[in-house]
């Protein structure tokens, strides 16, 4: 994930003065995603628990997107972006970005940093720093989709422990009430059974194949249907009479 964002403009006879700034509450002030792996990769995660969660309304799943936490609610000073994260409590709703002081004073409940080569040392250092003293987020993880890295802390006592993965390497999130594991290059949600939670394309994909397979055994079932009534005739039994 990138750092903060500056704004920089490119002088063409306008003096600063002239300049009109927009409003500080527009959008997220995040600068684009690094590649595809990293923008399909939190599309992903939100789309999946927003539907695995599409029945409840208390909580808030966003990603790439301005966390605002300025002790003086500035937005000017001390913002962050997380690749993805998940605020429990709050109501569900679309935001432009998450100003602390405007949404009771939460922070996230869970964090997801996406690695890359040019951000994976603050996300594993400064980052986990904020996350840990300031956000006191219980949950963070971290996954970069070109090595297949992927580790987990939990606040104990105000400091973050490493989750020990299960024998599949997955990781228990105690927020979510979910595992976290990586599943054919990439990072994915599992029940407590530990089962896949399908996107909505694999879902649709998954009811075409049964329907594929219904109908298959349909047809299966007429043709021996149609065999078992030429084995009668050929024995002499019309299958009409029986």
């Amino acid at each position: 994930m990138s750092e903060p964002a500056t704004l920089e403009f490119i002088s063409d006879g306008i003096s600063e003065d002239e300049v009109v700034f927009p409003p500080g509450d527009i959008l997220s002030d995040e600068l684009p995603l690094e590649s595809d792996l990293h923008r399909d990769q939190i599309d992903l995660l939100i789309r999946i628990l927003k539907l695995w969660w599409r029945e409840r309304q208390d909580f808030y799943a966003s990603g790439n997107l301005t966390i605002y936490y300025s002790p003086n609610q500035k937005k000017s000073e001390h913002f962050r972006g997380p690749d993805f994260f998940v605020v429990l409590g709050t109501q569900k709703k679309d935001r432009k970005s998450w100003v602390v002081w405007q949404e009771d004073g939460k922070y996230p409940n869970l964090i997801v940093e996406i690695l890359s080569n040019s951000t994976a040392a603050v996300d594993k250092g400064l980052k986990k720093q904020v996350y840990q003293d300031t956000f006191r987020t219980p949950d963070y993880f971290w996954f970069d989709p070109v090595t297949m890295e992927f580790q987990g802390f939990h606040l104990v006592d105000g400091k973050y422990q490493e989750i020990q993965p299960t024998t599949d390497g997955r990781l228990w999130s105690q927020q979510l009430e979910l595992y976290l594991g990586v599943y054919e290059g990439k990072l994915r949600l599992f029940t407590t059974e530990n089962e896949l939670i399908l996107s909505s394309e694999e879902l649709a994909e998954q009811e075409s194949l049964r329907a594929q397979q219904a109908e298959e055994r349909a047809q299966q079932a007429e043709q021996e249907i149609v065999r078992l009534r030429e084995v009668l005739r050929t024995q002499g039994i019309e299958p009409e009479n029986i």
